[in-house]
């Protein structure tokens, strides 16, 4: 009984062991079938995703853009410049003593209008009085001088004249007739020595009278006196080259206008060419004149060019010295293009454009000459007429098939 018991306990043991293998096995190769769909999945997932890209990329590839263009435009023939400028008076006279004295009347002021041969001060000098009488009185005696050697003259030629007929008889000796002679040479001689002391002497009279036109300091011509720097009682030094500096003068019915014109837009300035002049505290009036007067060469540290530009003032609203800007028309002397901003490429290889050739995108280097904002003029890399690519993507590479839209079609042929 025992050993029935013990082999019905064997059987239900292997009984169980053998279910349980079997349920391994069954487990296991559910796994196994999880792990292969898995990786077929993937794998296919990874195809898929795969063939989504070469495909993406093919037609990228094959993918022909539609683009904007524009055409490459001729600068204009006048170039149109805003610089900075200085008003200036178009005659300026700086007034210096050119006698030494005390100012015994001055008749103007700063900002008193004056007429050409106007008082401005008087000068008080009495030695000059007295330096004129004696240079007078110089010449008065040298000229009683030379009629005294006239009268010696007429003398020594009358005796000359008288006796040379004895010295030739023999009446009278060789030695009296030399000496005749030789008087009358030596008379005539004093004669010129007297007239040039004359004429000496006349031109220190000159000198004396034009010292005494000195002590009235008069105006050189109309104008405005804008600095004044003597009052009555002051000493004054004068000199030509330092004399006291007592009043400015300036004439504004014309203003001179300065203006420094760069190097880029110099060579088209002239004579004649036409400018506008306007100033801050003038809103809404111009102020229109031209060219006059040109330096022939720039200045050095700056490579800028002086240009010159009268303005009629007769109302004299203008002053000298004001701040103002110039806007010159300047005629263009190289030619330029011009290229909207939008179609700049800049990137590691410099500034391009796309220029469309026969439906190919071509990528050329262009030289730039200033920027405009909206367009760019350059002078290099493209020609008239170049029709270039507006907002050129990214990818664009030389050589690109590209479409223009039929829109920019139509409006590039106008």
């Amino acid at each position: 009984m025992n050993d029935t018991r013990q082999r019905s306990e064997k059987d239900a043991s292997t009984g169980l062991a053998t279910t349980h293998s079997r349920a391994g096995r069954l487990f296991g190769y559910a796994v196994l079938v999880v792990l292969l769909v898995a990786l077929s999945y993937g794998a296919w997932r990874n195809y898929a995703q795969n063939r989504q890209v070469m495909e993406t990329a093919q037609k990228s590839r094959d993918l022909v853009p539609s683009l904007r263009v524009a055409k490459v435009k001729a600068s204009d023939p006048i170039i149109d410049v805003t610089l900075p400028a200085t008003t200036l008076a178009f005659t300026m006279a700086n007034i210096y003593a050119r006698v030494s004295g005390y100012i015994s009347k001055r008749n103007v002021d700063i900002g008193d209008r004056v007429k050409t041969g106007d008082l401005l001060v008087e000068i008080s000098a009495p030695e000059i009085d007295h330096q004129l009488a004696q240079a007078e009185a110089t010449l008065a005696q040298n000229k009683a001088a030379v009629a005294q050697i006239l009268a010696n003259k007429e003398l020594a030629r009358v005796t000359a004249e008288r006796e040379d007929p004895l010295v030739r008889k023999g009446f009278e000796s060789k030695l009296q007739g030399d000496t005749n002679r030789l008087n009358l040479q030596a008379q005539e001689a004093q004669v010129a020595v007297a007239k040039a002391n004359v004429a000496a002497q006349e031109a220190q009279v000159k000198v004396a009278r034009q010292q005494k036109k000195y002590l009235s300091v008069l105006a050189p011509f109309d104008g405005v006196v804008t600095k004044r720097n003597v009052n009555i009682g002051d000493l004054v030094q004068g000199d030509a080259t330092s004399g006291t500096f007592m009043f400015t003068v300036m004439k504004s019915e014309v203003i001179r206008t300065q203006v420094y014109v760069p190097q880029d837009q110099a060579f088209g300035v002239a004579p004649g060419v036409k400018a506008v002049v306007r100033v801050p505290e003038l809103p809404g009036r111009t102020f229109p004149g031209t060219v006059t007067r040109v330096a022939d060469a720039l200045q050095p540290g700056t490579r800028t060019l002086l240009a010159e530009i009268d303005i009629e003032n007769p109302d004299e609203v203008l002053t000298p010295g004001l701040y103002c800007t110039v806007e010159l028309y300047i005629p263009r002397k190289t030619p330029s293009l011009l290229v909207p901003a939008s179609a700049i490429i800049f990137d590691q290889n410099g500034i391009q454009v796309a220029v469309v050739k026969d439906g190919t995108a071509h990528i050329q280097t262009i030289t730039v000459a200033r920027d405009l904002g909206t367009d760019i003029e350059v002078r290099g890399g493209v020609k008239e007429g170049d029709e270039v690519i507006l907002n050129p993507p990214v990818t664009l590479a030389n050589g690109d098939k590209v479409n223009i839209r039929p829109a920019e079609k139509a409006a590039a042929t106008k």
